[in-house]
């Protein structure tokens, strides 16, 4: 059967479609979290707002909603639900463009030198950083490969590894701060201080998702633009209290 928007279907073809079990389907109804489907004939016919509805709640499963939880979102969000969760899943993926790579602490070794089973206490130490994390049996997931190439380079370049550990605290201490500032205009700005609220109309909820789509590459930009002018200024006050060249 079609699955245009005037498209019908019993509960048993919703069932094929969605995953989802009949039985499932009528005790979604019972909380109400389902319409009841247009009865002819004492058969039910659901359409594709029933089909929507369920790969939603589904969806907001695996996100970690129990059944309560979703019907208290359902409820509040003033037929808006899809777009709330659309929004929630976009501040969720919204900085993670990177792919996590794995390794073995071998590896680690081979790339960083003094990080491995040699030196636990460098290891340790890269972990609190958040640049490892341990999966067992001496594997580990790199969240950021690009933070771990770059360490890679300035080990090849001589600067120790306790030296890379040492800036690389830095940059995740200054960037939680430069975060939390950016979260916050966010939170205080946009969402009007209310971060939690579910009963936004679907207007609302488009507003704040567009103003997270402009925000991601603002940040972005404003680090990288700050960055460059302060790198610039610190370099340019280190060659003039210590000059370079003959006779320096």
């Amino acid at each position: 059967m079609a699955g245009g928007d005037d498209a019908e279907f019993t509960i048993d073809e919703v069932a094929q479609r969605t995953g989802m079990t009949t039985r499932n389907i009528r005790a979604h109804q019972s909380r109400g979290l389902l319409p009841p489907p247009q009865v002819r004939a004492r058969t039910g016919f659901y359409g594709p707002e029933h089909v929507n509805r369920i790969r939603l709640i589904q969806e907001m499963q695996a996100d970690g909603f129990n059944l309560k939880a979703i019907q208290r979102v359902l409820e509040a969000s003033n037929g808006a639900s899809e777009e709330a969760l659309g929004f929630r899943r976009a501040l969720l993926t919204a900085f993670t463009d990177e792919e996590p790579e794995f390794t073995t602490s071998e590896e680690i070794a081979s790339r960083l030198g003094g990080i491995g089973p040699a030196d636990a206490k460098l290891l340790r130490r890269a972990e609190k950083l958040g640049l490892l994390r341990p999966i067992g049996e001496g594997r580990y997931e790199v969240p950021s490969p690009t933070l771990l190439r770059a360490g890679e380079q300035l080990v090849t370049l001589g600067v120790p590894v306790n030296h890379m550990l040492a800036v690389a605290e830095q940059i995740t201490r200054h960037s939680r701060a430069i975060a939390q500032s950016f979260v916050r205009l966010f939170v205080d700005d946009v969402l009007g201080g209310q971060p939690q609220r579910t009963d936004r109309t679907a207007e609302e909820w488009a507003h704040v998702r567009e103003a997270l789509e402009r925000l991601t590459p603002l940040a972005t930009e404003s680090v990288r633009a700050a960055f460059q002018q302060t790198m610039s200024h610190a370099v340019e006050r280190e060659l003039n209290e210590t000059p370079l060249g003959p006779g320096s």
